[in-house]
């Protein structure tokens, strides 16, 4: 039996059409910045994947080509004409890291910001505020048209992390974000930083019109733009997700937590959930063995046994936290790969 994947929240498999878009890139294989012929053809194709992602995203602005989201978290979040730096306390590890220094904003149990204290926070003079669209790790999402109203009303700028959200959603208010290939079925490597206005943000020379050094990715880009002129909408049918959704009863039944159930704004391709008897790092081996690929958390931080900081920032019971795996689906899943994963969940919460 073949084994199943599941976790789309790190990343998903290349497309075939970022696939063939590639190909045109490695054939065209002159650095754009190159003014002879050759470099000249590579840079119209690197420009029509600028213009074609815009579009795609809906986006008026600019768009800088990065290496992926922590690149373009730390382009941002280091080089932002801007004052304080505010970053919420359920932020991925890239911009938690990237500012060790920032002020940090609570959420509350149920994952969302606090509002009133960001309204506090904000009173400075020009505070640059980084806050996800979706989280990784629970798929909760936050209402970042309220969090760019305070913000703007401050005369501050908002960075939105639309890496778990671009694709799926459409982007919400904001004077930055960051957007990440790999997670919609592009290739990894290629990413992007969109911005409102280039003057928001510090020149360092080099290409991407003086803010990023290094030579263009090319077939990543062009990768990039297949992908997300692919998405569909719903960018996950609606009759793959109903095994989950039964689940969640089950789920309830069997004394585990299911954590759609307490979060303010729960997205349907993200799902946590903690089993009553096994810690996660167990289950994840036990559905890897059962050829099935989940994770316990975000991706950069699955491989240690701390418990998750977006979880502790929720002020989570510990020991539900550390019983909660993440499911997350993408454009491959299918539903009967969503109805075995439900069916081994059950196994194992039963033995």
């Amino acid at each position: 039996m073949s084994r199943i994947y599941l976790d789309h929240a790190a990343t998903s498999p290349l497309r075939p059409e970022a696939r063939a878009a590639m190909e045109q890139g490695f054939a065209s294989w002159a650095n754009p910045s190159s003014p002879h012929a050759e470099g000249r053809k590579a840079r119209s194709l690197l420009e029509d994947a600028r213009a074609r992602i815009k579009a795609a995203l809906d986006w008026s602005g600019e768009l800088i080509f990065t290496s992926g989201a922590s690149e373009s978290a730390e382009l941002a979040l280091t080089r932002a004409q801007a004052g304080a730096r505010l970053v919420s306390t359920v932020e991925h590890d890239a911009i938690l890291k990237a500012v060790p220094d920032a002020e940090r904003l609570p959420v509350r149990p149920d994952g969302a910001l606090d509002l009133e204290t960001l309204c506090e926070a904000v009173r400075r003079e020009r505070p640059l505020v980084a806050v996800q669209q979706v989280n990784s790790e629970t798929g909760n999402a936050q209402d970042l048209a309220a969090v760019h109203a305070i913000v703007r009303d401050a005369g501050g700028l908002l960075l939105a992390d639309c890496a778990q959200s671009a694709g799926r959603f459409a982007l919400p208010p904001c004077d930055m974000a960051i957007v990440s290939a790999h997670k919609f079925g592009g290739p990894i490597g290629i990413g992007a930083l969109l911005v409102r206005d280039f003057a928001m943000l510090a020149p360092t020379g080099g290409h991407e019109r003086g803010y990023r050094r290094g030579t263009e990715n090319l077939p990543g880009a062009l990768g990039m733009a297949a992908a997300l002129e692919a998405c569909a909408t719903p960018y996950v049918a609606p009759e793959v997700l109903e095994p989950l959704d039964s689940l969640a009863a089950d789920c309830r039944a069997a004394g585990g937590t299911w954590l759609g159930d307490i979060l303010s704004d729960p997205m349907p391709y993200v799902r946590a959930l903690a089993m009553p008897t096994m810690s996660a790092s167990a289950q994840v081996m036990r559905f890897d063995m059962a050829g099935l690929a989940v994770s316990q958390g975000s991706a950069c931080s699955s491989g240690t046994m701390k418990t998750s900081h977006v979880l502790q920032a929720m002020g989570m019971d510990e020991g539900i936290a550390a019983n909660t795996i993440r499911v997350s689906l993408g454009w491959s899943t299918t539903r009967e790969e969503v109805t075995r994963f439900c069916q081994r969940w059950l196994e194992f919460a039963d033995a």
